[in-house]
């Protein structure tokens, strides 16, 4: 019995020990664990090249008539940042459609900001006037005949396209960008410039992939230009932010092979949808708009 009461007091006395050993060393507050910081609201607006219409997995929450991807840049740019996004991007959208419907059951995308929306990424205006493809198409149907040679679409079209920029999609830009920060007075706007389609001379080869007649090639790269122009000067106007895809997408138009081009050509592409971004050029997409919006 003795033996056990004194290892009782022997266990006592260290367990007292230990304690106050503990005690020296431990801080006398713990420090208060950082309050996680609050995802950032992202609202994606604009058209195909927002959406990335024509590269697969679709969007589960998009309108299949929108063509929506997973892999477009508003959720690589989520991912990559934490921001918590809202993606109503759609293939086909035009300006106006910020402030109606475009198909049965896709809200106006100017529903989807509000006041406390901190970030907002778009493309758009390459659809008003049917600019793009109005001017793929037109110039496409002329090389054929012509057998891509010669400038047939410069000679029939003239400044049609860039005279409806200026008339017509410029003013609605510069709209759109006004409507957007007042319905987010606090967020960071940037709206993208469109990547190169075409280089800016014709190529040897390139006629399979992309019918355009030599000489309506730079004629169709000084309109991309114009209309990148137009988004820029409408951005500055209405103190929005605008993202220059042209140094970085240089070399990289749908003449070049896969692996090198951004822009999937007419002809023999990977996209369901030709002429459009494939996921390498959503990707560097979204790498322009982070290194211009998120810092």
């Amino acid at each position: 019995m003795a033996i056990r009461t004194r290892a009782r007091q022997l266990a006592a006395v260290s367990a007292v020990a230990a304690t106050a050993t503990l005690g020296l060393t431990a801080p006398a507050h713990a420090e208060p664990a950082e309050p996680a910081a609050e995802p950032l609201p992202y609202v994606a607006l604009g058209d195909s090249y927002s959406a990335g219409s024509g590269i697969l997995p679709l969007d589960p929450d998009a309108s299949p008539l929108c063509a929506r991807t997973t892999l477009n840049y508003p959720h690589l740019v989520a991912k990559r940042t934490g921001a918590q996004l809202k993606d109503v991007t759609c293939g086909g959208a035009q300006t106006k459609h910020f402030t109606e419907s475009q198909y049965p059951g896709v809200a106006p995308q100017l529903d989807a900001v509000d006041k406390d929306t901190k970030l907002v990424t778009l493309t758009i205006g390459g659809n008003d006037n049917n600019t793009f493809i109005g001017a793929i198409l037109a110039c496409g149907s002329a090389g054929i005949v012509t057998g891509g040679n010669g400038n047939p679409c410069e000679k029939l079209y003239g400044s049609k396209f860039t005279d409806q920029i200026d008339a017509n999609t410029y003013p609605a830009l510069k709209s759109s960008l006004a409507a957007i920060k007042a319905k987010a007075p606090n967020a960071r706007v940037g709206i993208l410039g469109y990547p190169w389609i075409v280089p800016e001379k014709a190529q040897s080869g390139c006629f399979a992939k992309m019918p355009i007649a030599d000489g309506d090639v730079p004629y169709l790269r000084k309109l991309q230009a114009h209309l990148n122009g137009a988004i820029e000067k409408a951005a500055k106007e209405t103190g929005a932010t605008y993202v220059d895809m042209a140094a970085a997408s240089d070399g990289h138009d749908a003449c070049k092979p896969s692996g090198t081009r951004w822009i999937e050509p007419v002809l023999f592409g990977t996209n369901f949808v030709p002429v459009h971004p494939n996921a390498l050029g959503e990707s560097k997409m979204a790498e322009a708009a982070i290194d211009s919006l998120v810092g």
